[in-house]
Formats: C-alpha cells, structure tokens, sequence
C-alpha cells in the first residue's frame, strides 16, 4: 500500500499524456543542476515512459489514481526497460522563442566519449546552445542506439564497419534498415510542454520531417556540426552522402 503522503507528493508531478489510444507517464519538473563547460546550469528535467494498458488506473470522473499507477510501476522491472527524457531550459512553456534537440541516445560516444561519432559532441553542445539562447528542451530518446536497432547490434555493426562497410551498409547487412527510428512519443511530449514555435537543432531531414508532418509548432532548424577527427571522417560523410544530412544554416530549410 503506498503512503498517501507519498502519493500526495507525487500527485502533482506525474501527468498523463494520452494519445492514439495510448498512454504516456510524464514525471516532473525536476530540478537538475548540471555540469556544462565547467559550470553549473540548472536545466528542469522529465521522464517519460509508454503505457499499453491503463484501464485500472482511472477513477469514475475521468481522473487517474496516482496511488494506483505507483504501486503497478513499483511491481515492474522498468530498470530492464528503456525510458527516455527530457531537459527543459528557462521559461519553455511560455518563452516566444526556443531551440529543441531531439538526441539519440549513444552509449559509446555519450557515455565513453568514443571519436567514432559525434555524438558526445552534440550532445553537450546542444545543452550550451540551449543554455545560452535562454530556453529550451533536450529530448534524450533511450530507444534510438543505432539508429534504432539496440546496442548488442549496434557492437554487431561496429564490427562490420571494421571491416571496411560504412554506418548504412552494416545495418543493412545485418536485416535492419537504415534507420528505424521513431519521435511520435518525444513530438508528444513536446506538445505536452509546449504549443509556441520551436527551433530544431539537427543536421537530420527525417527529424525535420517528423516534427514537420505531426503538425508541431516548427520555425526552422540550425546545424550542429564539428569534432571532426580520423576517427569519424566517415561516419560523418556518410551521414551526408548515404543519409541525407543537411548543412547549411537556412533557417527554413
């Protein structure tokens, strides 16, 4: 049985996003004070996590029963599952102007620091470009790794990748497509937080074209590119050449 001080407390922090017949667990605002360049930036932080089945957990008069969701969580193995969140910057429900990133997840070049990719590298300097335009939000999507395809076969394909094929045709040769990545949730999310126009940050036009087609609120993208080394001069190319990836600046691109 939950304490009810402890539902009480928790009451006003979990929202329910329904959509598609479907449900999501949005948990906070959270205040979360970050390492960035050497300084501390307060960002707000959100979890979220898929529902398939919320049936009990609504009462007569439409509300849902925060002590009933907690205990079904509480019996769970979410540490076996992937859930994914947000950092949201500023005023970002009311701000007129706002940059989003809308981040894979990468255990090797946002955990290790691997040069394979770039990664790590935009993922900081998303946050600082966040930071320094005032508001914000970086979506961190845990079910992206390898473009979608997990981690176990992301090693698979950094092996192949070794073995002289580049970042498409690993996933290729391993049954995947090339990229198999899906935002309905995080573009969700977003709407949850956020109805004023959002600028993207992303080198990506199938980003562009998610966030486009699901009518969110979208004034344009700007670039993130940089730490080019030997050991990712291929990577990046074939982002360009083989996915599409765009450069240039224009705002409406």
């Amino acid at each position: 049985m939950i304490n009810e001080k402890v539902a009480f407390i928790l009451e006003d922090k979990i929202n329910l996003v329904k959509s598609d017949g479907k449900s999501i667990y949005l948990v906070g605002p959270i205040k979360l004070p970050v390492n960035l360049g050497g300084e501390t930036t307060i960002f707000q932080w959100y979890c979220w996590l898929r529902c398939e089945n919320m049936a009990g957990h609504f009462c007569e008069d439409g509300s849902y029963n925060t002590e009933s969701i907690i205990e079904t969580l509480a019996s769970s193995n979410l540490a076996e599952m992937q859930q994914s969140s947000v950092l949201v910057y500023g005023d970002f429900q009311n701000s007129t102007e706002a940059l989003i990133r809308m981040h894979s997840i990468c255990h090797t070049g946002d955990i290790f620091g691997s040069k394979r990719c770039d990664c790590g590298f935009q993922l900081k300097q998303a946050m600082k470009m966040i930071a320094a335009h005032g508001s914000g939000a970086l979506f961190y999507l845990a079910n992206h790794e390898g473009r979608g395809i997990g981690l176990f076969s992301k090693a698979m394909a950094y092996v192949l990748q070794e073995e002289g094929l580049d970042t498409v045709q690993a996933n290729l040769e391993l049954g995947f497509k090339d990229d198999v990545r899906n935002y309905d949730d995080a573009i969700r999310v977003l709407k949850t937080l956020r109805s004023n126009p959002v600028t993207l940050i992303t080198n990506n036009p199938r980003k562009l074209d998610a966030l486009q087609k699901s009518g969110a609120n979208l004034a344009g993208r700007v670039q993130l590119w940089g730490d080019v080394s030997e050991y990712n001069e291929k990577y990046l190319e074939t982002k360009v050449v083989r996915s599409g990836h765009l450069k240039g600046g224009c705002p409406n691109e």
